[in-house]
């Protein structure tokens, strides 16, 4: 008989409750593209290239070298824009096809508030913070993450330091402080930007990785039962001053029913790295 075994944490035991930066999420731009200026307008809505040399009159207009037709001033609109309409643009004179203006246009959407988590896999350490836009912003998005201890007045500020493109951590927290952490984090991009702000107290947001080494062993003389070993995860710094709370869930392979059990609900003493169970 097989059996398929589950160890995850429950909580801390013995606590107190274009030069974009590595944010960038677009393709990037290619250099000049023909020495072409770069304009971005927002998906599903009109968009309009102009031509200024036109001087309010008429002027012929081209995509990727090929001809679009004569339009008068203010230039040629785009309605409902999509991907499709992405690409090289040109304007020329309409008699002697003389090229007055190149447009590179690119498409997107101005950056969403951020759906912001923050959580702390080492604490007392560090806190890790990450981050998702939806939609998709389609186009090269810069990020800046802040954090600062307080909400008003005299309060310790500073950067999260980046840790991935949408990701960022900060270290130098105070334990079973009950004044919030706040971070701040703001998207940009050409059509526009936004913030998003999270408050939270540092014991809230304790989230330990999941155990390692899960090994499941035979006892000797004990046909009914199975020795099951566990060890903390690397992360979490200090397992013999801060050690943590296990939940065991099993079920027999490619059985429908799955049993959960708790060890003993105490702090773990010898050895503060290691978990033990026996069940039958």
């Amino acid at each position: 008989m097989k059996w398929l075994w589950v160890v995850a944490f429950v909580a801390p035991a013995c606590t107190l409750p274009y030069n974009s930066t590595a944010g960038s999420t677009g393709d990037g731009d290619d250099g000049d593209r023909g020495r072409c200026a770069l304009q971005h307008g927002t998906l599903g809505t009109e968009v309009l290239l102009r031509c200024p040399a036109a001087a309010g009159g008429s002027a012929e207009w081209r995509r990727e070298g090929t001809v679009l037709g004569t339009y008068p001033a203010p230039g040629l609109a785009l309605p409902n824009a999509s991907l499709a309409h992405e690409g090289h643009y040109s304007c020329h004179h309409p008699g002697t096809g003389e090229t007055w203006a190149t447009i590179c246009l690119r498409l997107g959407y101005p950056p969403a508030l951020p759906a912001l988590e923050c959580w702390a896999i080492s604490y007392p350490q560090a806190v890790n913070c990450s981050w998702l836009l939806a939609p998709e912003p389609l186009l090269d998005t810069d990020f800046v993450a802040t954090y600062r201890h307080g909400v008003g007045g005299a309060t310790d500020a500073g950067e999260c330091i980046r840790t991935g493109p949408r990701s960022c951590s900060f270290g130098d927290v105070k334990m079973f402080s009950l004044t919030p952490y706040v971070v701040n984090v703001t998207a940009v991009n050409p059509l526009g930007a936004a913030s998003r702000v999270l408050p939270f107290l540092l014991e809230n947001i304790i989230k330990p990785d999941p155990p390692e080494d899960l090994r499941v062993l035979p006892i000797p003389g004990e046909t009914k039962k199975l020795l099951l070993e566990w060890s903390p995860p690397g992360s979490w710094p200090f397992p013999e001053y801060f050690p943590l709370k296990y939940r065991i869930r099993y079920a027999q392979e490619e059985g429908s029913v799955t049993k959960t059990v708790l060890p003993t609900p105490r702090c773990f003493p010898q050895p503060p790295t290691r978990g033990k169970r026996r069940h039958s």
